[in-house]
This record gives C-alpha cells, structure tokens and sequence, in this order.
C-alpha cells in the first residue's frame, strides 16, 4: 500500500521507516529541504538509535522517499497520516499545523476518486479530530466523510532512544475511527503487525495518548516528591527506597522462578524531572484542556508544579556548599533531557542553566552529542565542552543532569585532580555516594537525606 506521511519529524519519520518496514511504499512529506535531502540519502536528519541503518536499507529498496510536494504525495497514496507538531504555547494546545495541513490534504482529496483514510497520528486533545480535522477535510475536498473518505487517530507511543524498537514492535496499535468502514480498512496497514489492535472512537484514541503520559509523568513526579520527603529526614537514600519498593512483587514479579523488572520501574526513580517533546507539553496541555472543560484536574496539575520546580532543588543543594555562586564555575554534565536522544526540547538542564545563570555563576556544559546540538545552544551563557574532563577542569562543582552511561565510568580520582574542590551535585544519582564521600568528594544528590 502506499501511504503519504506528513511530517518528516521524529514521529513522522519513525512511523515512515516502521509503516516501510512492513513493505509499505511511504512519502514523508515536509518543507524542510535540507531534511528531504538527508532522508533521501538513507540518513535521518536526528539522532536516534538504529535509525539511520534501518532507514538507509529502505532507502536502497525503494520503499521510503522524502517529498515536498503534500498534494502530489497524497494524490498517488491509499492512505494519509498526519504527523505535525502539536506545541503547547501558554499552557494551551497549538493546532496551526494541524489546520493547514488538514486544509492542504482536503484539497488533494477533491481529486481523488477512490476511497481514501486520512489518519490523525498527532497528539491531539480530545475532539480535535472531530471537530478540527474532519470539517475542514470536508470542506476543502467538498467531498463527504464515511462516504468518500474515511478519518481515523492513531496515537503513537514512541519513547526517544527506543523507539526503533518500539516502532517495529508495538505493544498495542490503537485506531480511533469516525465510522467501522474507517477502522477496518486503515487496520489493513498493520495486518503483518502481531500485537493487540484497539478499534475504538476519535476522542477515545485521542485521550488514551495523554492518559498514557501522563501517568509515566506522574509516575517522575511522585518519584520526585518522596525524595523531596526524604531530603528533610537524616539517615535516608531515596535510591534504597526504590530498590526496596522494586522489589513488591506487584510491582516486579517472579515468573517461573526468575524475576521480571518491568520497563515502567524507570519511570519510579527520583531524579532532576522530566523534559523532551511529550510530557511537558501533554501534561500542560491536558491541564488546559481539562479546565476548560470545567474540571480542574489538582493531581496533573501538581504533577506539573513538582517538575517545573524540581531543578531549583539542585541549585540549593550546590548553594549551601557555597553560599553565594557568583563568579563560581559550575559544571553541567549532560544537556539532552534523556540518553540516547540528541534532543534538548524541555530538558532539565536548561533550567539548571537559568538557574546558574541568575545566581551569577560561569557555567561550562558538556554532553556526549555536543557536536550535533551545538547550534541550539548559541543563546545560552555557556561554555560548551567536548569533553567532559574539559567542563570540570577547575570547576568549583558538577552538576549531572542527564545520566549518560559515560559519565558513571568516572571515578572519584578524575574529580580530585582535575576540580578546585570536588564538590558534586548529583542530579541522577549515577555515582556511589560511599565511594565518592571516602575519596574526600563533597558528595550532594537528589533524595539524600541530611
């Protein structure tokens, strides 16, 4: 089947190489030139593990292109799948390239005589596809949904740095649909797919999306407040905590006499907050949407409230070491909100830099994709390192942001030698306290107790 993908982003194109993958003929449709180009090429314009290979494969069979040309590409496919950004702007939902291209696509429908699905794959508040896609689908094609098009949700559950894997094995694929002729034929695209298929409503698809993140989310910030519990109360690590209430059989279970750690467990660990392009924005965007619809929903919106503010928590930490931080050099060791992903959308770190930043210290960065996010990083009072021993040299403390595996080989001897006075604030919590407290480090972390 042939199937037009707008969007050459993360989503569209992961979905693209997962859809080319099950021998599927896909054009990723974007504006971006210079992403056209690298696609083109079997070379993904963003880091993510396994991509690039798998991409390059498919390039070579023919099976995925890159085009410019939305009417052109949704005119010579069987189906369409939106998958544009959905930025939340002031706590609200941005639905402007959801409008255009919804409008584009209408008018390439007017041409086509057979029976064609458009998809929403976007992360979408409930009724957007209902109420957004669908007139302005209609209109512009001057064509009738049920009747000469069908209109279906598809919410992704990708996860950046797995998401490869989580494209090419899904554990469920969910598809809202406006009517079961919808449904059952957009299924047809995942007929060599082997996992649970959900066929349910437009608003349902739709809002299963946020519930899915925003209990991973909420998941973080429940994390984050027991540590905040715990950094009140003497003698307790939160890291103990955890590894305790791991081990609650409902939590881990013993299946044929091993024990199984869900992947979920990851999400139950204290540490600098949450950050990239989902859980930030869909939380917001859910708290928006919910006050609107005249629920204020008080447990989201602590949620929000406890990771907007998390990162202070490592700046008091490095404060009451110093005092004041002005004219102090403060490294901070990882930019990305996550390993394994190049992307700094609402990482930790900018706010630890902000933070840095107005208490008068010189900040000097480092992170393992320096070199590929360098230039998002122009406008920042940083001193940016490709090295991690080059950040830390006479530095007054360290910041660890993001728990890249490099930064755990470390061991407390760098620190000393190449520190004025190893002061460390760990913000994930990847070093051995007792080993780096022996050695004569200043040793601080989230969910340590005093």
């Amino acid at each position: 089947m042939k199937i037009a993908i707008i969007g050459t982003g993360y989503v569209g194109l992961v979905t693209g190489v997962s859809l080319a993958n099950l021998g599927h003929r896909i054009i990723c449709v974007g504006r971006n030139k210079e992403k056209i180009f690298s696609i083109n090429s079997g070379k993904s314009p963003f880091f993510e593990p396994g991509l690039d290979s798998l991409l390059g494969k498919l390039v070579k069979k023919g099976l995925i292109t890159a085009a410019d040309n939305l009417g052109k590409s949704v005119a010579s496919s069987n189906f369409t799948i939106i998958a544009v950004g959905t930025p939340t702007i002031k706590g609200k939902i941005d639905l402007s390239e959801i409008t255009t291209v919804s409008k584009q696509i209408g008018k390439a429908l007017k041409n086509i005589k057979e029976y064609h699905v458009v998809a929403v794959k976007s992360t979408v508040v409930p009724g957007t596809t209902e109420l957004t896609v669908k007139p302005l689908l209609e209109r512009y094609s001057e064509k009738v949904i049920g009747k000469d098009f069908g209109l279906c949700m598809n919410p992704e559950f990708l996860r950046e740095g797995n998401a490869v894997t989580d494209a090419l094995n899904p554990d469920r694929i969910v598809i809202g649909r406006y009517d079961n002729k919808s449904g059952i034929c957009f299924s047809k695209i995942f007929d060599k797919s082997p996992c649970p298929k959900i066929l349910t409503t437009l608003r349902t698809a739709e809002m299963t999306k946020y519930a899915a993140n925003s209990l991973l989310a909420t998941m973080i910030s429940y994390s984050n407040e027991i540590s905040r519990i715990v950094e009140n109360v003497g003698d307790i690590d939160v890291v103990d905590v955890w590894k305790g209430v791991h081990l609650d059989g409902r939590l881990s279970p013993v299946v044929s006499g091993k024990r199984i750690r869900p992947g979920f467990l990851n999400y139950i660990l204290s540490g600098c907050g949450y950050g990239g392009s989902c859980f930030p924005k869909d939380t917001k965007a859910l708290l928006n949407f919910s006050k609107r619809n005249g629920y204020t929903p008080s447990l989201i919106q602590s949620v929000v409230s406890i990771n907007e503010t998390q990162p202070e928590r490592l700046i008091a930490l490095l404060s009451k070491e110093f005092g004041s931080l002005r004219n102090k050099k403060i490294a901070v060791w990882g930019l990305t909100f996550k390993p394994d992903t190049d992307d700094i959308r609402e990482s930790p770190a900018l706010s630890v830099i902000k933070l840095l930043d107005r208490e008068g210290a010189k900040i000097a960065c480092h992170d393992p994709m320096i070199k590929k996010i360098k230039g998002k990083l122009t406008h920042l009072p940083i001193e940016i390192n490709e090295s991690a021993l080059g950040a830390i040299k006479n530095a007054d403390g360290l910041i660890v942001v993001t728990a890249w595996g490099e930064y755990g080989k470390y061991l407390p001897e760098t620190f000393i030698k190449d520190m004025k006075r190893p002061i460390i604030v760990d913000g994930r919590r990847i070093f051995n306290k007792e080993k780096f407290e022996k050695a004569g480090i200043i040793y601080k972390g989230i969910g340590l107790g005093n």
